[in-house]
């Protein structure tokens, strides 16, 4: 059920965002910082091969122990995380360059910090951004696609999503307070949300499902990553 499907999403061994990009690309150039504040580590980005093409990568990495995923804030973007997504999407729209992004956050940091920074500022012209890029843009839900902060990162052209990675405004907790204030109905909060890969295809917000081995992509990571390639150069050929 869609309750179930959320606990996959959120699975600690499931693969990240540096896991393909590692095993997907080539010369693969990390590019950092925003010009305006700092470095935000819960975002990966650069310039990479992809067989052919070069493509500009952005991808949110939530870690995969307790000390990455602190130093990566739990996949949590802050302002400047969006405003270096920003400032890379437009290198790649002056030189031509496909954008691949990587989308697997709760949603973006609600700190006091962030917000003081224009946190709801930030995603707004990422999105902006996104909307008015003239090359191709893919995203790919890859875990959990959470509020504003996944729609930043994923207003393009062609939205992948895998099996069993959800796409919401708010967290199934989160619906559960508000609605019903009770936490303890996420399953009737995540049915009604209509938050599975399935669901949203109906519903004509993603553009294609990637089937998962069973039990989810952390099962066989060997398989996924196969049909994500596939999946992304079938898309780029396209475009």
């Amino acid at each position: 059920n869609a309750w179930q499907t959320t606990l996959v999403a959120r699975h600690e061994d499931r693969p990240k965002s540096k896991f393909f990009i590692d095993n997907l690309f080539q010369n693969f150039f990390s590019l950092s910082g925003d010009r305006l504040f700092g470095e935000d580590k819960s975002s990966i980005a650069g310039l990479a091969n992809f067989d052919e093409y070069s493509v500009m990568v952005i991808g949110q990495e939530k870690g995969d122990d307790l000390n990455t995923r602190i130093e990566r804030n739990f996949g949590m973007m802050r302002p400047e995380g969006y405003r270096k997504s920003i400032r890379l999407m437009k290198i790649a729209d002056k030189f031509g360059l496909p954008v691949i992004m990587f989308i697997d956050t709760p949603g973006a940091y609600p700190g006091v910090g962030a917000e003081e920074r224009g946190q709801a500022e930030a995603i707004a012209k990422s999105i902006e951004c996104s909307l008015s890029l003239s090359v191709p843009t893919i995203s790919i839900i890859i875990g959990e696609g959470g509020s504003g902060g996944a729609i930043a990162l994923s207003s393009s052209n062609k939205i992948l999503m895998f099996e069993n990675a959800i796409y919401s405004v708010i967290s199934p907790e989160g619906c559960a307070s508000i609605l019903w204030r009770d936490p303890k109905k996420t399953l009737e909060a995540a049915t009604a949300m209509k938050l599975t890969s399935r669901d949203l295809l109906k519903l004509k917000i993603i553009d294609e499902i990637i089937m998962e081995p069973s039990g989810g992509a952390h099962r066989d990571r060997d398989q996924i990553l196969f049909k994500l390639k596939k999946s992304l150069r079938k898309n780029l050929d396209e475009f």
